[in-house]
């Protein structure tokens, strides 16, 4: 195995600033963990890190730099880029959504993107934001995923969670349940494989990698008495995915997968719908999990939680998924770097 480059770059955007995003995204660059593994460079406003920091009384020192080139790289620094139009922006008020909250966010994420598109950084790690507010903000996306893969140009991007042991991928995202079969397609499946097995391969250095299908029904559809979705729809792509030479297997009962992987059968799992995908990972990693998307020609983590405006501004935020997803990023670095060195 080659070795190692130098650490990379991870932008760490700040989120919602009325959310914990400065918060956690503060505790997390004090850890030495994080510095032993990366160069985080926080993007945001500057005078919410300082003012977060000085009301949570961080042992933090905030550092405002123009390029990465000049973060100072020391545990508990914190290196800011931020753009120029939140430089004069006031603060928005604590755990309330509001349209300049919404800006101040998106302005965040989209200067990272532009830094990692002109090659100044490497990796994306976003603190969470808010829908509601960043649709105050006149920008309407569903999230992060929907506005990255804008700005990047992808055309097929999916959601991995991670945690706990678990490697999952929801087919459909944020739908009701009653819109999750329309949207299954032995198309859209077989192209989610195609992309799960790119990244397990190209991302988590997985050589061979083993990826269990769900079944849609209880039981996989009991062999139809249950629902033919599985001998319609989802059978017929795994035999098509196989056929390009995916090691896909199922559609397998959603109710013993999971426990399968963490046996070390599967590599990862493709879910069918949000609650499948999501219910394994917050139980077995609630306060570690971490968001990655698939597609992008960047790696791109977030912790799995949201901008919990209830307890913003009381200190108690847990920073272990944000420190998870910076750690995952900066891994999933590494790992592109070694399989596309030229890239």
């Amino acid at each position: 195995m080659a070795e190692k480059g130098p650490r990379p770059r991870i932008a760490i955007t700040l989120g919602d600033p009325a959310g914990i995003g400065p918060e956690i995204a503060l505790k997390a660059i004090a850890s030495e963990a994080v510095w032993e593994t990366c160069i985080p460079i926080l993007v945001g406003s500057l005078s919410v890190c300082k003012a977060t920091a000085k009301q949570m009384g961080l042992s933090v020192s905030v550092h405002s730099v123009d390029a990465p080139t000049e973060a100072i790289e020391s545990v508990g620094t914190a290196n800011i880029l931020c753009p120029a139009a939140s430089l004069s922006a006031d603060i928005p008020p604590t755990g309330k959504v509001s349209r300049l909250g919404g800006q101040l966010a998106y302005e965040a994420i989209d200067e990272a993107v532009r830094r990692i598109q002109a090659g100044e950084l490497d990796a994306l790690c976003t603190a969470p934001i808010s829908k509601a507010a960043l649709h105050l903000a006149g920008h309407a996306y569903p999230g992060h995923t929907e506005m990255l893969a804008e700005k990047a140009g992808a055309p097929l991007v999916a959601m991995l969670m991670v945690g706990g042991g678990v490697r999952t991928v929801p087919a459909t995202i944020h739908c009701p349940l009653s819109a999750v079969p329309p949207q299954l397609t032995s198309e859209r499946i077989v192209a989610l494989l195609d992309l799960i097995h790119r990244s397990m391969a190209t991302d988590f250095a997985i050589e061979h990698p083993r990826i269990a299908v769900c079944g849609l029904n209880p039981h996989a559809g009991e062999n139809g008495l249950l629902g033919a979705d599985e001998a319609q729809i989802i059978a017929p792509a795994i035999e098509q995915a196989r056929a390009r030479g995916l090691d896909a297997n199922g559609p397998v009962p959603a109710d013993v997968v999971y426990h399968q992987m963490l046996q070390g059968r599967w590599d990862c799992v493709l879910a069918m719908y949000h609650d499948q995908a999501m219910i394994p990972v917050k139980t077995l990693a609630f306060d570690s999990g971490v968001n990655v998307t698939l597609g992008l020609p960047f790696v791109r983590t977030s912790p799995d939680h949201g901008t919990a405006f209830d307890i913003a501004g009381r200190g108690i935020a847990r920073p272990d998924s944000m420190l998870a997803a910076i750690q995952v990023a900066a891994e999933l670095t590494q790992n592109r770097r070694q399989r596309t060195p030229s890239a």
